[in-house]
């Protein structure tokens, strides 16, 4: 079996390429398949999934039975000026993929966002919530979303959240380094989602990669909370003496608007294969206790 993941530089692929070496994760064991997998994970050099030929020759030539498309433009404020750049890496990369997939029996895995909800709600967002994103970074993915279902029939639309891990830069790299160096944070408490541990989201990618449970899916931690509250409970594991205030958004006057409430309910897996993924309290736990334990 091979396997083609895209974006090899980032954060998720970076978790799937450390689990599918070790043939484990965190919260269970991979399938034996994967032990035999070939596994390549290209960066933008060696393919730009926004020029189809280049697509289209890539997986001729390789013939990868699963595709899993971390490729992203994920700074959601630049995507505001630079929507151009937005939509040929997260529309038209999206549709390129499903084009060449489709007809060659190809399981296509796609990364999406909870930023193609408005974010107007107090209920979290299940898969057959009608998405209605305020942001360019969320229009630009949900219109990827859009292009594989047009595109391709064998699927997974795979949501996540606020995803942290030991690659790339994320939300608790930020806070452990503001937090180390000021001993004292502001942080916004008038946007909740689902803190989400890529080793979980990995491991989920994984096992739903090898059904035909196709279609769209949320993927996130269990339970919920504020940026602020994250904030807190990253310092509070970590044992920094740093004190954390919350604060409003106005007050960051950033160019793209977040939506205020982007929890998503992870039902598509509970009615499927299965929800592991763990309290988000938790993976943040473990995540800060191996990453010290590390050190």
């Amino acid at each position: 079996m091979k396997v083609l993941i895209t974006g090899g530089k980032g954060q998720l692929a970076g978790q799937l390429r450390k689990i599918l070496v070790s043939g484990k994760s965190e919260i269970g064991a991979l399938d034996k398949v994967y032990s035999d997998a070939e596994v390549r994970f290209p960066n933008k050099r060696e393919l730009d999934i926004t020029k189809l030929a280049d697509v289209r020759n890539f997986v001729t030539d390789y013939a990868p039975s699963i595709i899993i498309n971390c490729a992203a433009y994920t700074n959601v404020d630049k995507c505001e000026t630079d929507f151009e750049s937005a939509l040929k890496v997260n529309s038209l990369g999206a549709r390129n993929l499903a084009l060449a997939s489709q007809n060659t029996k190809i399981r296509l895995i796609h990364i999406s966002t909870d930023y193609v909800f408005n974010g107007r709600g107090t209920v979290p967002f299940r898969e057959y919530d009608l998405p209605d994103p305020v942001s360019v970074y969320g229009k630009t993915k949900l219109l990827g979303e859009q292009y594989i279902k047009e595109n391709c029939s064998r699927y997974f639309i795979v949501r996540t959240s606020w995803l942290y891990g030991l690659y790339g830069k994320n939300f608790v790299y930020t806070i452990l380094k503001a937090a180390k160096e000021r001993g004292h944070l502001d942080v916004v408490n008038d946007q909740r989602g689902n803190p989400t541990n890529a080793e979980d989201l990995a491991y989920h990618i994984l096992k739903l990669a090898l059904t035909d449970e196709y279609g769209v899916y949320h993927c996130t931690g269990n339970g919920e909370c504020s940026w602020y509250d994250f904030a807190c409970k990253i310092v509070d594991y970590a044992g920094i003496d740093c004190t954390v205030s919350p604060m409003t958004s106005e007050n960051l006057n950033r160019a793209a608007k977040r939506p205020e409430f982007s929890s998503l309910d992870n039902m598509m897996l509970r009615c499927t294969i299965g929800d592991n993924m763990r309290h988000w309290k938790d993976a943040l736990k473990s995540f800060i206790q191996k990453l010290y334990k590390n050190e």
